[in-house]
């Protein structure tokens, strides 16, 4: 049964040194493609205070079925898993459910 519930994605990337302006402007179009995407509620794209090749993501949608479409997105394959990911030296991704009364 799928989660009726908004579903966040917590992404830090570790970027290598030097590449931090080409991810950035990597991420400037999939941020717009991502944002026009039914099952978005947002995509915001943060940098570290401390560590400027520290980029986290923090992105909403309404479903598992919304972030499943998503990641098979064209753009999602081309600018991620083939531009961005080669420039990272980690990523680590977590999925997780707002609590509603907190």
């Amino acid at each position: 049964m799928e989660n009726q519930n908004p579903i966040h994605v917590f992404a830090t990337w570790k970027v290598k040194e030097g590449q931090v302006e080409n991810v950035l402007d990597i991420l400037k179009t999939l941020h717009d493609e991502s944002i026009k995407e039914n099952g978005n509620l947002f995509y915001k794209v943060h940098q570290s205070n401390s560590d400027a090749n520290t980029i986290l993501l923090f992105e909403g949608y309404v479903s598992e079925d919304a972030i499943t479409e998503h990641r098979n997105s064209s753009y999602f394959q081309e600018l991620v898993l083939g531009q961005i990911v080669p420039l990272l030296d980690n990523r680590e991704i977590v999925l997780a459910t707002p609590i509603a009364y907190l």
